[in-house]
């Protein structure tokens, strides 16, 4: 059961007062107050540090904080924020709502709201501190299966984000690992939405996907500041046909990047040795594998087949991802003690064996850029 008593005014400012404080150091020590126990005192610590960092709207009086395995497998407020952009209708479920992040931030654009959680103290946090934000939603503490079983309803969109854990903690990937089994009960889902969305591991890989997901037609990969965060795909009864994909690199300032699954295979690259500008694609782009269709989208060549590196002459300023000016040198060019950042791909050395052999320091504006063209081994200075 939840226990409100951790909302005591003095119980908070307690909280408040050791938010940088040893929590293991914390959890020897016996809790000052009768009515709520050390461990629910440092659970609630470990929110509001996670929140800071993951989901800082819900840094607000009368919050509470779940167990720290629910914090670590909910969506980033930016990631949701993005989601809820893309999504609207009538009628909105979330089948496996968990903290409720997602469900708070996607069902902004609908009218009504439905949360299933199999978690019954977890669900009432949930409500308790939606009460709190002024939203409301039918809290339904059911599994999954038995939900999919007793319901006789329609919605406009489903959503899920299954459990990415076996039942001995490990962290698992393929969708037959996963709970619920999203290939079991796909054609279940499709029965009562015309409209599935599935948050997935930033690992799993596409191909995967539509070979066992025949109803996918749209893929988002989603990165923030260059990490990719999550993939999503949207399921609909229809058949799909060419499948819309985006590249999105939230909080970077790039562009968006669209295209259609099946374009890569038709795309070829050219090859080049370095010219003026050398590009490296953010890592939305990277995990999307359109190594030759970014090639042909944006004009540029490539230097190298495993290298992945882009050239032109003239500056692509839209293209998403890094741009660097540069100049080829030879090994003997680099000055001892110099201070670069180093980027090394398809290239013998790692960075550290690379500082450690030319006796280079970490930082600064410069960058030395070790790689491969064609023609053998180069190396790139930033000018």
């Amino acid at each position: 059961m939840l226990n409100k008593a951790i909302l005591n005014k003095e119980i908070q400012n307690y909280i408040n007062a050791n938010l940088s404080a040893d929590l293991h150091s914390l959890l020897l020590k016996k809790s000052p107050f009768p009515d709520v126990s050390i461990q629910e005192i440092v659970q609630q610590i470990k929110g509001k540090q996670v929140a800071e960092k993951k989901f800082p709207f819900l840094l607000k009086e009368g919050i509470i904080f779940p167990p720290q395995l629910s914090l670590e497998q909910s969506s980033s407020e930016k990631t949701a924020f993005y989601k809820s952009t893309i999504l609207k209708g009538g009628k909105y479920i979330d089948l496996t709502s968990g903290f409720g992040i997602d469900a708070y931030y996607l069902s902004q654009n609908f009218e009504e709201i439905t949360l299933i959680e199999q978690n019954r103290e977890l669900l009432e946090i949930v409500e308790h501190n939606w009460t709190i934000l002024g939203k409301k939603a039918r809290f339904n503490n059911q599994k999954l299966e038995d939900f999919l079983s007793d319901n006789k309803e329609n919605f406009d969109t489903v959503y899920l984000d299954p459990a990415r854990r076996d039942a001995q903690k490990n962290k698992v990937f393929l969708l037959e690992d996963l709970s619920p089994n999203i290939i079991e009960i796909q054609q279940e889902l499709l029965s009562i939405s015309k409209q599935i969305v599935i948050k997935l591991s930033p690992l799993i890989d596409l191909k995967y996907l539509i070979s066992v997901l025949p109803n996918i037609f749209r893929i988002e990969i989603i990165a923030v500041k260059n990490d990719v965060k999550e993939v999503v795909i949207f399921l609909s009864k229809e058949n799909p046909g060419n499948i819309m994909c985006r590249c999105v690199n939230l909080e970077s300032g790039e562009s968006d990047f669209d295209y259609l699954f099946l374009d890569e295979e038709n795309a070829v690259s050219e090859y080049s040795e370095p010219e003026k500008f050398i590009y490296i694609p953010n890592n939305s782009i990277l995990k999307a594998g359109i190594f030759n269709l970014i090639s042909q989208k944006f004009g540029l060549k490539k230097l190298h087949p495993n290298t992945h590196f882009y050239t032109s002459h003239d500056k692509k300023t839209d293209f998403p991802g890094r741009i660097f000016e540069v100049e080829v040198i030879e090994a003997k060019q680099i000055k001892k003690k110099g201070q670069f950042n180093i980027i090394s791909k398809n290239y013998p050395l790692k960075p550290e064996e690379i500082k450690k052999k030319y006796a280079l320091k970490d930082g600064g504006k410069d960058y030395l850029i070790f790689t491969q063209s064609k023609k053998g081994k180069i190396i790139l200075k930033s000018v």
